[in-house]
């Protein structure tokens, strides 16, 4: 599956989106942390699908451990 993480400079400043939105995959990790589920995040952001959120989630996780 083709990233579901884009970085455009013309928008949102180059910060990491969703593809096809102007939701920030910062957002998601807020969400989560500040220990909202992602059912809640799902609900406020109609243009993220599960699959997009998931998909950023294990994009982040195997980032993190091929780091290592």
């Amino acid at each position: 599956m083709e990233s579901v993480v884009v970085r455009d400079p013309g928008t949102m400043s180059g910060e990491p989106t969703f593809r096809g939105t102007r939701v920030l995959v910062r957002t998601l990790f807020d969400y989560l942390e500040a220990g909202h589920s992602l059912e809640r995040f799902l609900d406020g952001f109609p243009t993220v699908s599960r699959e997009m959120a998931t998909h950023a989630l294990e994009e982040a996780k195997e980032s993190l451990l091929s780091s290592h």
